[in-house]
C-alpha cells in the first residue's frame, strides 16, 4: 500500500448552502458514530489480556513479572508510537489511517492466541501496542475539525467514552470467549475477528476534513469565529512536520506539564484494569468472570461522568484544569478505602472500583481537551501523541513496577501486604496528579 493513501484528502469545490445546511449535521454524526464505534474496537484488541493473566500464568507458566513485562512493553510501545503516530496523522487521512491501524492489531491477536512462547508473545504484544497508537490521533483529528471551541468539551467528551465501552466490553468478551471456547487463546481470536469487521466499517464510514466532502470549515459553519475570519483561515493551514514539532508542542510548558500529570494520572487509571481481575481473584475469592465484570465496572464508571464533566467545562468557559484537580480527590478516597475493605464485601470493592472509574476518566478526557484548546485543531495528533507517551510511560512504571513488588513482596511479608504497597503507590500517584494539574486551574481555550 502505498503512504500517498493516507495523505490527507483533498479540498473538494464547495457544495451550494443548502446542500451545506442539510449535510453538514449528518456528516457530523457519521463522523462522531464511525470514530466512537472505531476507537471502541481497538480497545477489544488492547484490555482483553489482563483478563486472562491466571489462565497464561497456569497453562503457559508464566510468572507474575512475565505479565507485568507483557503489559509493560505494550505501554511503552504504545506511547512511543503514539507519539509517532500523532505527527503522522496530523498529515493523514484518518479513513485509511485508522482502518489499516485497526486491521494490523487484529492480526497480532490472531497470533497471540496462535503462539505459546513467552519471547514471540513479548514481540507480538509490542508490535499490538504500537500499532494500537493509529486508533487515537485521527479521532483527535477528526473531532478537531468537525466540532468547534465552544462544544468541544461535551462533544470530545461523548467521543471520549468510546474507549469505556470498548475497554469494558473487551474485559467481559475475553472472559466470555474463555469460558466459553475452553481456552485462553479464544480471548484474543474473538476479540480479533471484531477487530477485522471494524476495519472494514471504518472504510465504508469515516471521511477526512469537512473540506474534503465540499463543506466549509466548522468555525465557518457554527459562525465560531474567536480571533476573526483570517484566525480561521490560518488554522485550516496544514502545518509542516518542523511546525508540528518545535513550534506547537516541544516548545510549550503547558504540553510538558500535561505530559507530567498524564504519567501519574495513567498509573491511577491503569493500575486496576491491568491488576484489578488478579487482586480481586487472589484477595476476594472472585471467579474468572467477577475478575472481567471488575474492568466493566471501570470503564462504564466513566461513561456518565466523562460526559457530564465535558458539558459542565463548557459551561465553566473552558476551565477544565479545576475539574481534574476536584475529579482526583475522589479517586484517592475511593483507593484508600480500598486498604480497608474485608473479602466477604466484594460488591464494595465493585463500588469502589465504578468510583474510581467515574472520575478519572474525565480527567483523562480533559487533558488532552487542555491541549487542544491550547494549540489548535492541526496539531492535536502531534500533542496528544507527545502527552500519551508519559501516559503510557506511566502504565509501563506500574505494570512492570506492580509485578515486581506483587512477586518479591509475597514471599517477605505476605500478598495482603503486598497487595497494600501496590495501592498505597497508586494514592501518592494520584496526590502528585492533582498536584500537577492544579497550575492549569484558571487555564482556559486560547481564544
Amino acid at each position: 500500500m502505498s503512504w500517498n493513501v493516507f495523505k490527507p484528502a483533498p479540498h473538494i469545490p464547495r457544495l451550494p448552502d443548502d446542500e451545506v445546511k442539510r449535510l453538514y449535521p449528518r456528516f457530523r454524526w457519521r463522523i462522531m458514530e464511525s470514530t466512537f464505534m472505531g476507537y471502541a474496537a481497538f480497545y477489544l484488541v488492547r484490555n482483553n489480556l489482563s483478563v486472562v493473566a491466571p489462565e497464561l500464568m497456569e497453562t503457559l507458566n508464566y510468572s507474575k513479572s512475565d505479565i507485568g513485562s507483557l503489559l509493560a512493553v505494550t505501554a511503552i510501545a504504545y506511547g512511543i508510537g503514539k507519539f509517532v503516530m500523532g505527527a503522522v496523522s496530523d498529515r493523514s487521512n484518518p479513513r485509511y489511517f485508522m482502518a489499516f491501524g485497526l486491521l494490523l492489531t487484529a492480526l497480532c491477536n490472531f497470533a497471540f492466541g496462535w503462539i505459546n512462547t513467552f519471547s514471540v508473545h513479548f514481540i507480538l504484544w509490542a508490535l499490538n501496542g504500537f500499532f494500537q497508537a493509529m486508533g487515537w490521533p485521527p479521532c483527535g483529528r477528526s473531532q478537531g475539525h468537525w466540532f468547534s471551541e465552544r462544544e468541544r468539551g461535551l462533544m470530545f467528551s461523548i467521543w471520549n467514552t468510546s474507549h469505556n465501552l470498548g475497554g469494558g466490553v473487551a474485559g467481559y468478551v475475553a472472559a466470555w470467549a474463555t469460558s466459553y471456547y475452553g481456552g485462553w487463546q479464544y480471548a484474543f481470536y474473538v476479540p480479533g475477528f471484531l477487530a477485522l469487521i471494524g476495519s472494514v466499517y471504518l472504510l465504508l464510514r469515516l471521511r477526512d476534513t469537512p473540506q474534503s466532502v465540499g463543506l466549509p470549515p466548522i468555525e465557518e459553519y457554527n459562525d465560531d469565529y474567536p480571533q476573526g475570519r483570517e484566525d480561521c483561515e490560518e488554522r485550516e493551514r496544514e502545518l509542516t512536520m518542523n511546525e508540528l514539532l518545535f513550534k506547537y508542542v516541544l516548545t510549550n510548558k503547558f504540553v510538558w506539564l500535561l505530559a507530567f500529570a498524564n504519567f501519574f494520572t495513567y498509573i491511577a487509571r491503569y493500575s486496576m484494569l491491568d491488576w484489578g481481575p488478579m487482586y480481586l481473584r487472589e484477595m476476594k475469592g472472585a471467579s474468572l468472570q467477577s475478575g472481567g465484570l471488575a474492568v466493566l465496572a471501570i470503564e462504564f464508571g466513566g461513561i456518565p461522568s466523562t460526559i457530564l464533566m465535558g458539558w459542565f467545562s463548557d459551561l465553566a468557559g473552558g476551565r477544565r484544569g479545576m475539574l481534574s484537580v476536584l475529579c482526583l480527590i475522589p479517586v484517592v478516597g475511593a483507593f484508600t478505602i480500598m486498604l480497608f475493605t474485608p473479602a466477604t464485601l466484594i460488591s464494595l470493592d465493585m463500588i469502589l472500583l465504578a468510583i474510581i472509574g467515574l472520575f478519572v476518566y474525565p480527567v483523562i478526557n480533559f487533558i488532552v481537551i487542555i491541549a487542544l484548546d491550547i494549540i489548535g485543531k492541526k496539531a492535536i495528533g502531534t500533542a496528544a501523541g507527545f502527552i500519551g507517551l508519559f501516559g503510557y510511560l506511566g502504565k509501563t512504571v506500574q505494570a512492570k513496577g506492580f509485578g515486581w513488588i506483587l512477586d518479591y513482596s509475597t514471599p517477605l511479608w505476605g500478598p495482603e501486604t503486598a497487595w497494600n504497597l501496590v495501592i498505597i503507590s497508586i494514592v501518592g500517584c494520584t496526590v502528585l496528579a492533582a498536584a500537577l494539574l492544579a497550575f492549569t486551574w484558571n487555564l482556559k481555550p486560547r481564544s
